[in-house]
């Protein structure tokens, strides 16, 4: 049995998205146990509870407190320690749950998950990834998504090992490409930090670490070019909310078109198969569930503003990454690079050697 802990109460909808969700994914896999953490008096008036609190393989916790979107991130870390969030991620850290999951405050649930878990040996930062849709109809796991705004050379090694991890325990494929994001595929472009990142990801790769592409541009992600693209939270999240608008795009044109004439509507009526394969395909509910990676524990975000459908998919990616045991491979790979990523935080760190780069890093 895979055991997924449930912050219940999160997200800009709360158990009115993850209650049917939740019911929805238990009665799909017969090897999932869930545990729901909430409010009893939000969760008692969906139609879903019902159904959940006589499941077999449901149970049900209340928890006080719920860290709103807006609480500060000090507030969710130190005064609401009996949240929904947290009792969840305390499942992971006891071993009652495999992985948790949660449509909450991003930054306070990195801040709990990095407070509570702990990273992992030879890791500084936990880091966001997600996958999105390409055109070699795939996806392409990009990672930093929001958690880092500034980075460091020896964090963008890091981000690479463990994106590989990740992709390869989804995946089944145990050398997944990797591409440096930058403003070119030379070597020479890019700022300092990109630049001995480069150098880095390429030792990486002659020791067998990654599978160091080279350097990549933004229209990759979306072409296919690699399998995964490592880049700073900032350039990350707007590469990210850039794929979010481009596919409500898509959804509004195809509406658009129904409506506009009778001529557009008999040629949509036409094309309807393959305009509504399209519009699934871009769909990112369909891709939600990002991975906070680096901890010393399964933790997944899901949006905020997902419905039903959406955040049975974290579900679903959450349960995957434990039964590939994801831990395990991330925990392996960083094991097998640990030479190269203490040397170059070493090198970061003391302002010496090839690698050295000063850098004001900022927490959450």
């Amino acid at each position: 049995m895979i055991r997924i802990a449930v912050d219940a109460m999160g997200g800009d909808l709360g158990p009115s998205v993850t209650l049917p969700a939740s019911l929805a994914f238990l009665n799909a896999h017969a090897e999932a146990q869930l545990l729901l953490i909430g409010q009893a008096t939000a969760m008692q008036g969906q139609a879903a509870f019902v159904a959940l609190r006589g499941h077999p393989r449901c149970q049900i916790q209340e928890a006080s407190e719920v860290v709103t979107m807006d609480d500060p991130i000090e507030v969710a870390l130190r005064r609401k320690k009996d949240s929904s969030m947290r009792v969840a991620i305390n499942h992971v850290k006891n071993g009652a749950a495999d992985v948790a999951v949660s449509a909450g405050n991003t930054g306070a649930l990195m801040a709990i998950a990095r407070y509570v878990l702990k990273t992992l040996d030879g890791i500084d930062r936990p880091a966001i990834a997600f996958p999105l849709p390409n055109a070699a109809g795939g996806v392409t796991t990009v990672l930093d998504l929001g958690a880092n705004v500034d980075c460091t050379e020896d964090h963008l090694l890091q981000f690479a090992v463990m994106g590989s991890a990740l992709v390869a325990a989804m995946s089944g494929h145990e050398t997944p490409s990797v591409g440096l994001l930058n403003i070119g595929e030379e070597a020479i472009k890019g700022s300092e930090v990109i630049k001995k990142a480069g150098e880095l990801l390429r030792s990486a790769g002659k020791s067998g670490d990654i599978n160091f592409f080279g350097n990549v541009e933004g229209n990759d992600i979306f072409k296919g070019t690699v399998e995964i693209v490592v880049c700073d939270g900032f350039v990350g999240n707007v590469a990210l909310k850039a794929s979010e608008g481009l596919a409500s795009m898509i959804s509004g044109f195809i509406r658009a078109e129904f409506s506009r004439n009778i001529f557009t509507k008999m040629a949509a009526i036409v094309a309807y198969p393959v305009l509504k394969a399209f519009k699934n395909r871009v769909d990112h509910r369909r891709y939600n569930g990002a991975a906070l990676l680096g901890l010393r524990g399964l933790v997944f975000k899901s949006h905020g503003s997902a419905d039903a459908m959406a955040f049975e998919c974290a579900l679903q990616r959450a349960y995957d990454s434990a039964q590939n045991r994801l831990l395990e491979k991330v925990k392996d790979r960083i094991a097998h690079a640990a030479p190269l990523l203490a040397l170059a935080s070493a090198n970061v760190q003391t302002g010496h050697g090839p690698l050295a780069q000063p850098l004001q890093q900022t927490t959450l």
